[in-house]
């Protein structure tokens, strides 16, 4: 399940559907298994986040930064079940949150915290920042849609377990990107021009 909060009105003047874009996109992604432990993204994301951030005072659509490793979907158990919430908010928010659980005061497009392994599969949050988002898919010349829907790709892998801090944790999570995207209809985000 992906719940969507937004909190900052630009994404629906923007995007007035941008509720099933990130629906679409994030199911797409919670179709795919987490890595193995030892595997590609094995660490869980927790090297985006440079270890283990305190979790005190954290805003409630941001539950956790703790990274685990969530398991995969158990025989018979559809991957949706997994329960993700998608938080799209302004520069601000994602700076602070940016500034707060990873030392870098600047906003930047889009953070996942990894939520702890629970009972509920609740496997985290994803934040995105509307003007960062905006810029980022008008300088690359795509669509702010295609962007949102790569962005939530990229955050969903990461709850999963995936990372692209090693060359090849960064080769088979975009590959892993661009098979959701293309399933989407979406061209190739990492394709020059």
């Amino acid at each position: 399940m992906i719940d969507v909060e937004i909190e900052d009105p630009a994404w629906t003047r923007a995007l007035p559907d941008a509720v099933g874009l990130v629906q679409v996109a994030g199911k797409a992604a919670l179709l795919l298994p987490s890595p193995s432990r030892g595997g590609v993204g094995g660490g869980g994301a927790s090297a985006a986040f440079g270890g283990d951030p305190p979790t005190a005072g954290v805003r409630p659509a941001i539950r956790s930064a703790h990274a685990h490793t969530q398991p995969s979907p158990r025989k018979g158990e559809r991957a949706f079940e997994r329960h993700v919430t998608i938080l799209l908010t302004d520069d601000e928010t994602v700076r602070d949150l940016n500034a707060r659980f990873r030392g870098q005061d600047r906003p930047t497009n889009v953070l996942s915290f990894p939520a702890p392994a629970n009972p509920e599969r609740f496997l985290g949050d994803v934040a995105l920042a509307h003007g960062v988002c905006a810029r980022e898919a008008a300088d690359q010349g795509k669509s702010l849609a295609h962007h949102l829907q790569h962005l939530v790709a990229h955050g969903v892998l990461h709850l999963l377990g995936y990372d692209h801090i090693r060359d090849d944790e960064a080769a088979a999570m975009e590959g892993l990107e661009r098979a959701i995207l293309a399933g989407l209809g979406i061209a190739d985000p990492y394709e020059a021009g």
